[in-house]
């Protein structure tokens, strides 16, 4: 390999650092040139590549020119500027930084002798966080409890019930699991029926209880009541309830306080699920959307959905970390250490799903560091206020209406059929959001409130800009004056 590259050469590092960075670089100033959603067909990428590795190296000039011409034309380009799908999957050049070193150290940090100043790093990190969400002392690591970084919101929560399941289960004994029973609304992300399948919890023990319209698609405590009267009353034995802040579909916040004095009086885990919206608790004036949180026994939200963090940087707090250590932990000879027998150090690897984690609270704290608290803070509040210029828009047409009330920075909202064609509204909608979305000039998503199909704008990708919010609702003008046309 004299000739070639090396596995790790410092002056080769920089030579071919200082390309990609370029190329890096290059892509965002073109960003908004690309379609935002790929308009490629399934199977597009088997045709235009060989069909074994190459036996030979290959130059980072000719890998990049077939990045460009074959790998971008296949992506979607959640960094765009009008990309409102889903919610936003934040980038930044300090999350950007932080990878970069967290990739050049490239430690495996399961236990804290493998590299102690990750461990060390995550505690302080998600301490700062907790400051400045002013989560109660208990989640602090001060205290019983602490803070670790996930890989995604749906971990967060898997780890959380299994906490739950095994701390009841050593109590009541195995031969129960047939009857634990866990509570949710119908809003609630879909990584709790699979946490259910995973953690072995019955199908038929799964209670997705209505959230209705008239409370802003909000869980009413008086239908959880209900439900664990029921079920106690049967035999069942209630023991998780997972709360929203933020619901996918509309952004909706389940009143946390009610929930979690139901919860505690009937001894059940009480998880909150804030992956999106918790980001925007950093400023003073949402904080309040987590009262309640006290009452929790964990709480998570997704650093890298709105915080300027990179995928993937999940933060789940416990009031209680020996929960998930009786869990999750595992120790077999060839991991032991002095440190960690003596219980003097932290093993994350106790407190998550796989035994390897990367360094990702580098990325975390250069943002915190770079950024700092206020402009973090000021960030947001953009999202939020764009958010509410494209609903102005939306209320100034009389052909749409806002489905939802505006919340964080989701705008809910649907194209009005005409009159005596409002059987074809969930046609007329899903046609829109096609039409849209196949111009490549913006990238919407959709969910069902109330049995109707809704469009769904979320403004957070870290370029969007009021011009952008205005040219989308140029887009979405236009191409209603077509479909509305057709009738």
């Amino acid at each position: 390999m004299e000739s070639s590259l090396k596995p790790m050469d410092a002056e080769q590092l920089r030579e071919n650092a200082h390309k990609m960075v370029d190329f890096i670089a290059d892509y965002y100033k073109s960003l908004e040139e690309f379609p935002v959603l790929s308009q490629v067909k399934p199977g597009y990428l088997s045709e235009l590549l060989p069909v074994s590795a190459p036996m030979q190296p290959e130059s980072l000039q000719d890998i990049l020119k077939d990045v460009q011409q074959q790998i971008i034309p296949g992506v979607t380009h959640w960094q765009s500027p009008n990309f409102f799908a889903y919610y936003p999957s934040n980038s930044s050049i300090a999350g950007f930084l932080g990878e970069m070193l967290s990739a050049s150290f490239n430690i495996v940090g399961f236990s804290w002798i493998t590299s102690p100043a990750a461990t060390e790093l995550e505690v302080v990190v998600l301490d700062w966080v907790a400051k400045m969400l002013k989560l109660p002392d208990q989640f602090h690591s001060s205290g019983l409890g602490g803070g670790v970084i996930q890989g995604t919101a749906s971990e967060a929560i898997l780890v959380s019930l299994l906490a739950a399941r095994d701390k009841i289960l050593r109590k009541d004994g195995n031969e129960y699991l047939s009857k634990l029973t866990v509570y949710a609304s119908d809003q609630t992300h879909s990584a709790l029926k699979k946490a259910c399948q995973i953690a072995g919890i019955y199908p038929a023990n799964f209670r997705i209880l209505k959230a209705e319209q008239n409370s802003s698609y909000a869980l009413a405590p008086e239908a959880l009541a209900e439900a664990i009267s029921t079920d106690l009353s049967s035999g069942f034995i209630p023991f998780f309830l997972c709360a929203t802040v933020g619901t996918t579909s509309s952004a909706a916040v389940d009143p946390l306080s009610a929930l979690g004095k139901i919860a505690k009086a009937n001894n059940l885990w009480f998880h909150i699920d804030a992956a999106y919206a918790g980001n925007a608790c950093i400023c003073p004036e949402y904080r309040y959307y987590i009262d309640g949180v006290e009452e929790a026994d964990s709480f998570g939200m997704n650093a890298h959905k709105w915080l300027l963090t990179n995928f993937d940087c999940s933060l789940l707090w416990v009031k209680n970390r020996s929960a998930l250590i009786q869990s999750l932990s595992t120790n077999p000879e060839f991991l032991k250490n002095k440190a960690s027998q003596e219980n003097r150090v932290i093993d994350f690897k106790d407190w998550q799903i796989p035994l390897g984690r990367r360094f990702r609270s580098l990325k975390l704290w250069m943002v915190m560091r770079m950024y700092g608290q206020e402009n973090l803070q000021n960030y947001i509040r953009n999202h939020i206020s764009l958010a509410k210029k494209f609903e102005q828009h939306v209320l100034s047409d009389s052909r749409f209406e806002v489905v939802a009330p505006q919340a964080f920075s989701l705008v809910c909202f649907r194209l009005i059929p005409p009159p005596n064609h409002h059987e074809n509204s969930d046609t007329l909608n899903y046609s829109l959001m096609n039409s849209t979305n196949s111009s490549g000039k913006i990238f919407l998503s959709h969910t069902v409130l109330s049995g109707m199909f809704v469009l769904r704008l979320a403004v957070g990708a870290p370029l969007t800009e009021e011009r952008h919010i205005n040219e989308a609702w140029k887009v979405l003008q236009d191409q209603a004056t077509t479909l509305l046309g057709s009738f």
